[in-house]
């Protein structure tokens, strides 16, 4: 995978320490990692949603048209963490969809989210990869002491 050609093309630049909510992608050898960032879990889990978007495509050339409800529930806030990747990379592959707006709702260890986008269009958005499915690898969702949230994980491409 180009890494540098999906960070350049997203639309929706990390501005990691100047803004509250935010994402950015990591480097993880042949990988991609992937980390939200938020006031809020729900903002962080949403955030880190654009970054799986942004590893595929420019996420500014996909309309918020569609709307998916997706609901998860996990042991443990990072397990759902994986669980809300992986949902929404199942719902992006069986549908051929790709996704921009995200309104998530957690309570505890349950999710219920609105993932907004369109049908893929190949000429228009360019996919660089197709993304496998989250994994475990640097796993981590925790509030930092600045009191933001962060949610992130590798991601199979």
């Amino acid at each position: 995978m180009d890494f540098s050609r999906a960070s350049r093309r997203a639309s929706h630049e990390p501005l990691w320490h100047d803004r509250e909510v935010a994402w950015e992608h990591f480097a993880h050898g042949a990988d991609v990692g992937i980390r939200g960032a938020g006031a809020t879990l729900s903002e962080a889990f949403a955030e880190a949603a654009l970054a799986l978007t942004a590893a595929i495509c420019d996420v500014g050339t996909v309309r918020p048209t569609s709307p998916v409800a997706i609901a998860c529930q996990a042991p443990a806030v990072d397990l759902l963490f994986v669980d809300w990747i992986n949902a929404l990379v199942y719902e992006m592959a069986t549908r051929r969809i790709l996704f921009s707006v995200f309104e998530v709702e957690i309570d505890g260890t349950s999710l219920r989210a609105v993932a907004r986008g369109e049908p893929v269009d190949r000429a228009r958005h360019e996919p660089a990869v197709e993304v496998k499915g989250a994994t475990h690898t640097a796993l981590r969702v925790a509030r930092e002491p600045d009191g933001r949230w962060i949610a992130q994980c590798v991601i199979d491409v």
